[in-house]
């Protein structure tokens, strides 16, 4: 049946923000990068990565079934892995998308995860996951995977029980559950094992025993793809949505205009214009306007200037945005400005 897989864009198909993110000590250390999957590094002092979507060959879509794949070069090694410091994985589902999980209860169900994973590094390989909770403490639990063989892709498995203890899963759409598929980890978070659900602790987080090998040798890959969340004790073939659908899916949390034209009214030095999404976000999203500036045009003298500011309306919803841009630079007369040119980039986010 459609959509059982709770895992948007695990193909790795879409990726709305670009195909190559770079990660360094001292540059962006946490971020997004294929939608909806997001890279997280902490206090890591020496490493330096690529990050990018990465097109399958013939052969590897023979073998696993995709065409797209997240993959993670390592540029300049950690050389040792200090106890403050980790490097991982991550996705979040909304907590309105698990609450079949119906953990918190006597009746959680088990569920089942399962991906495609590639690397150069072979050995144990930890992943965790966190529950957010409508009360009380967050649950975790430790679990793992075994990669075999060097560069040759291989497809996991693995149970979760459902977790009978603390509260259920808040029913709206802030996080439900924190996926982590962990490449490093220090000890302050894995000194105590937890291979089944418990109230969290910072100690409890990530599994302690498992390779950091991909953050710790120069040149060292790691790729991920296929990966599908669902109820029941077995892993049932991928759901390959159409590949519309998975965009709309992704807009959801992350969206972006190209160059457009809108139309709207000005008075003074400034000019309304109006944003349609294309679906309804989460929530109220951070609105950011890139590579240039946004342009206005004047009825009578077709004078154009860059804005000095964009300012969100009160008005603005989930669904579509009033913006008033203060403009400089608009000589009389200023009051029959009827149009607003995009030379940039808007991009709207309300990711978890």
């Amino acid at each position: 049946f459609m959509f059982r897989n709770k895992i948007i864009n695990g193909g790795m198909k879409i990726s709305q923000r670009g195909t190559s993110f770079t990660f360094a000590h001292a540059g962006t250390t946490s971020d997004y990068i294929l939608d909806r999957f997001k890279i997280n590094l902490h206090n890591t002092d020496e490493y330096d990565c690529t990050v990018s979507q990465y097109s399958m060959t013939a052969a590897e879509i023979n073998t696993t079934g995709h065409t797209k794949a997240l993959k993670l070069l390592t540029g300049t090694a950690e050389s040792a892995i200090g106890s403050d410091e980790y490097a991982r994985c991550e996705y979040k589902p909304e907590g309105q998308d698990v609450q079949d999980f119906i953990h918190g209860t006597a009746s959680a169900k088990t569920a089942t995860l399962s991906f495609w994973v590639k690397s150069s590094i072979t050995g144990d390989f930890g992943f965790n996951i966190y529950r957010f909770v409508s009360s009380g403490s967050g649950r975790s639990i430790n679990l793992s995977y075994t990669i075999n063989a060097a560069n040759t892709w291989e497809k996991k498995t693995i149970s979760i029980v459902g977790d009978t203890g603390g509260a259920t899963i808040p029913n709206g759409n802030t996080s439900g559950l924190l996926l982590i598929w962990q490449l490093a980890t220090g000890s302050n978070f894995n000194s105590t094992a937890s291979n089944s659900w418990s109230d969290y602790v910072g100690t409890r987080l990530m599994n302690s025993s498992k390779s950091d090998a991909v953050i710790t040798t120069a040149n060292a890959d790691w790729y991920l793809t296929g990966v599908q969340l669902e109820i029941g004790t077995v892993a049932t073939p991928f759901e390959h949505r159409p590949i519309g659908m998975e965009l709309s899916l992704c807009q959801r949390y992350f969206c972006k205009t190209g160059q457009n034209i809108f139309i709207g009214r000005g008075n003074s030095n400034s000019a309304v214009f109006g944003v349609t999404l294309p679906v309804s976000m989460r929530s109220t999203p951070t609105i950011a306007i890139t590579n240039g500036n946004i342009v206005v045009y004047d009825h009578d003298s077709n004078e154009s200037s860059s804005t000095d500011t964009v300012t969100v309306n009160s008005s603005t919803t989930t669904d579509g945005f009033g913006f008033r841009c203060h403009v400089s630079g608009v000589t009389a007369p200023n009051n029959r400005v009827h149009a607003i040119e995009s030379e940039s980039t808007m991009t709207f986010s309300s990711e978890l």
